[in-house]
């Protein structure tokens, strides 16, 4: 496994560290005619033998360096303007792929996939991932909707109830906070209340705004906390 998080760092410093903004720009305008894409793909192998500190892996840097020229001149011609950060993600996606893919061909790690399989406690993280990332999201779309629309209405009055909504889950946080011996979240939310100052704003519509972004920020606080709450108990008792 070190051998492979050494192969990530060596990528890492590669395409990060040692990449100049200037030899980016000169790639994406040149693509295949650029010199700084050849010295960019040479510093990756490089990197690989340095890292590894073992010149009898040649072989492995030299298809590291091939499987590196091919994604980024793939990411070169096939991205555009409005798809760069897309195509960005794919590209580190396809590096660490092929990265992954060469260490298990050179080093046949003895990977136990049934015991990953069998690990309650990723099953449990990556539920919890996936809640408190896209389901959470989306809950909160939904729960949020008629006061989003209130937000471009014209009207200038308070969002329906937003208060009501506010002191409940502030009581509630301040609770959970209480009954498990967090008392500096009690200085979080006062932090949040003192920034969100209603007694400085002017205008309706920014009370709006300012309500609407208070409610999102403690009800996206509080999904994190209580499901981070719900996977330390569960991870307690398996």
């Amino acid at each position: 496994m070190i051998l492979l998080i050494k192969l990530i760092l060596a990528h890492f410093i590669g395409d990060f560290l040692l990449q100049p903004k200037s030899w980016v720009v000169e790639k994406e305008n040149r693509k295949a005619k650029s010199i700084k894409l050849y010295l960019h793909i040479l510093i990756h192998g490089l990197l690989v033998l340095l890292i590894l500190w073992d010149c009898n892996q040649w072989l492995l840097a030299l298809l590291l360096m091939l499987a590196h020229g091919i994604i980024d001149t793939l990411k070169l011609y096939a991205q555009k303007e409005n798809n760069k950060s897309k195509w960005f993600l794919i590209d580190q996606a396809l590096h660490i792929i092929s990265i992954l893919v060469l260490w298990i061909v050179f080093f046949n790690p003895a990977l136990n996939f049934t015991a990953w399989y069998d690990n309650t406690s990723l099953w449990i993280y990556a539920a919890a991932l996936l809640f408190i990332t896209v389901v959470s999201g989306i809950i909160m779309r939904e729960l949020m909707y008629n006061w989003s629309k209130a937000l471009n209405d014209g009207n200038d009055e308070s969002l329906s109830n937003a208060g009501k909504y506010i002191g409940m889950l502030e009581r509630i946080f301040v609770f959970i906070f209480v009954v498990t011996g967090n008392w500096e979240g009690i200085g979080f939310l006062l932090a949040a209340k003192s920034v969100f100052r209603f007694g400085d704003l002017k205008e309706s519509k920014d009370r709006k705004l300012t309500e609407y972004i208070l409610i999102g920020t403690l009800l996206s606080f509080g999904i994190a906390v209580g499901i981070g709450m719900l996977v330390l108990k569960l991870i307690e008792n398996v």
